[in-house]
């Protein structure tokens, strides 16, 4: 969602315009200066006056104590309120914010903090996305196999073959789920190895391709919900340049980014759409650049930043074409992860048409395995 362009922010440590006028460490030698000049001033006026020098003493002692409350004052204030804001963060309440009008170090601190609070609130909020998105997924194929098993148990239909393949579709579905999560379970923990070789681009790309068609015949008429497309309407077309292009990346984790941008692709596509999948050589020694390219609504410009976000599912109200159910939101979060782990970059760019998806691999001189 798109509330306008948010206004300027300073990063942590960085200050004001590029220089940071009002730091503590200028407060506080300006502190020692007035108080020296106060003391040296007061004594010249006593030399002058012929005053006794104890009562020069008090007098500089009551200015030099004043300036010393007030410039503490301002330090300790907004500590108090920064240790107001951490405590109600440490008792789970991320809404409190720390005033940011200091042009100080305490000020970069305060912004350190709100910028916590911010990350903090985000992961709760997505903690919670999560526990409820995986009960509803988790429900739905557990919900259907009770009930498919249930009427064999009472009688109502006999356990004939039909109704043994509807069971065993909703236990495929649950099983895919599973293994979604699975997947995002290694993404967090960083279990996941990279196992990179050197392979030829075109029969490994038409192998995915085949592959996608092949599940999208088998789930024909069975709604998915966990990530696999039922969509069997949608041609699929390859092109490679040159046709001998060699890639070096790990074509198991490959599969998975290839797999989940088609299975996107084809769920937003129009009744026989078409989806293109372009591999071209990228500027590095075996690398490569992937184009996927579908003829859908597209994506708002306002919504790119989130594509890749764990359960997001779009901004769109419906899905679109046949057999699209949206999936879980978790298919373009992996395919992210999957292009981090090489090193390589993944995103949304412009498109006359559809939705327009760039992946680049950087080959050799990516992160080793």
């Amino acid at each position: 969602m798109n509330l306008g362009r948010p206004a300027a922010r300073r990063s942590p440590g960085e200050p004001w315009g590029g220089v940071r006028p009002f730091s503590i460490k200028t407060k506080l030698g300006a502190l020692v200066v007035v108080s020296v000049l106060i003391t040296t001033g007061l004594s010249m006026i006593a030399v002058h006056t012929k005053t006794e020098l104890r009562f020069i003493t008090v007098f500089s002692m009551i200015a030099t104590l004043l300036i010393t409350q007030f410039v503490a004052h301002s330090l300790t204030a907004p500590l108090d309120d920064m240790n107001a804001v951490a405590r109600s963060i440490s008792q789970g309440d991320y809404t409190r914010r720390v005033r940011e009008n200091r042009w100080d170090e305490l000020g970069d601190l305060a912004q350190t903090i709100n910028v916590m609070a911010d990350e903090l609130e985000a992961q709760d909020r997505q903690r919670k996305e999560l526990v409820a998105n995986v009960s509803h997924e988790l429900r739905t194929p557990i919900a259907g196999l009770r009930a498919v098993l249930e009427n064999v148990v009472d009688g109502v239909s006999a356990a004939d073959p039909e109704t043994m393949r509807t069971a065993l579709k909703q236990t495929e579905r649950l099983g895919r789920l599973v293994e979604t999560l699975l997947d995002l379970s290694r993404l967090d923990n960083g279990v996941v190895p990279l196992r990179k070789r050197r392979f030829e681009v075109w029969p490994y790309l038409s192998g995915v391709l085949k592959e996608a068609n092949m599940l999208a015949s088998t789930r024909a008429g069975i709604a998915s919900g966990s990530g696999g497309h039922t969509r069997n309407d949608v041609h699929l077309h390859l092109d490679v340049t040159p046709p001998e292009l060699v890639a070096h990346a790990d074509p198991e984790r490959l599969h998975q980014v290839v797999a989940n941008l088609i299975d996107n692709a084809v769920k937003h596509s129009p009744p026989h759409g078409r989806v293109t999948v372009k591999a071209r050589r990228g500027t590095l020694t075996e690398s490569l650049e992937l184009e996927i390219l579908d003829e859908g609504p597209g994506i708002p410009r306002s919504e790119w930043h989130r594509v890749f976000e764990r359960f997001n599912r779009g901004g769109v109200s419906s899905p679109h074409g046949p057999g699209s159910d949206g999936g879980t939101g978790l298919g373009l979060a992996i395919a992210r992860w999957a292009v981090d782990l090489h090193g390589g970059r993944i995103g949304v760019a412009e498109s006359e048409r559809g939705c327009r998806i760039l992946v680049t691999l950087p080959g050799e001189s990516s992160v080793p395995s």
